[in-house]
């Protein structure tokens, strides 16, 4: 092999683990945006606040959809689904949830009727605590989200109706913490900004 295409080889080499490295050390410092809920009467809401992760991957419909199982598996959270999310609010009282948007947009209410309403897109990632509650108002006709759970628990729906309280207050004071986030792993997200 001539010298040049030597050098220039080992440049793209050299040049491709770097890239790797770089993304791999931009991927642990993402710091998502955190949101508080206070108990509204209905909606009980959660100690821990709401993680949106803005523009946390780059792959999109399908892919985007597989790219998104694979990782929330390694980290433990499974049980997935694909779809929307439902026009009216609810919240789980046994487990937390994620919500990675694959496709599409969407105006989102979180928190219940006095919490906040957020746009969403393809690229975000919503870490929901138990007892959080999410609404869907508006969507593009392609809005879709993968939804897991920590160790692949089976989630309740509540919908902040009569006679639910207090026995979804102790579900939720019941819920495990979770060993992992779902995007970051073991370094960083809930792991420690939730144990704050």
């Amino acid at each position: 092999m001539e010298r040049r295409k030597f050098i220039q080889a080992g440049s793209f080499i050299v040049a491709a683990f770097l890239l790797k490295h770089n993304l791999y050390a931009m991927h642990l410092t993402i710091t998502p945006k955190t949101f508080y809920f206070k108990d509204d009467g209905l909606i009980p809401n959660s100690k821990y606040p709401l993680l949106v992760y803005q523009n946390a991957f780059t792959q999109r419909g399908s892919k985007g959809g597989d790219w998104l199982e694979e990782k929330f598996a390694v980290n433990h959270w499974t049980n997935t689904w694909r779809w929307g999310v439902y026009p009216f609010h609810h919240y789980h009282s046994n487990t937390h949830e994620v919500l990675g948007v694959f496709s599409g947009t969407a105006l989102l209410h979180m928190g219940g009727e006095q919490g906040e309403k957020m746009q969403v897109q393809a690229g975000d990632i919503l870490v929901i605590p138990a007892g959080v509650g999410h609404k869907c108002i508006s969507h593009s006709n392609d809005f879709t989200v993968l939804g897991a759970y920590p160790n692949g628990l089976s989630p309740d729906l509540k919908k902040g109706e009569k006679g639910e309280r207090p026995k979804t207050d102790h579900n939720i004071a019941a819920v495990k913490f979770p060993a992992t986030d779902p995007f970051l792993g073991k370094g960083g997200g809930l792991i420690k900004i939730w144990k704050t």
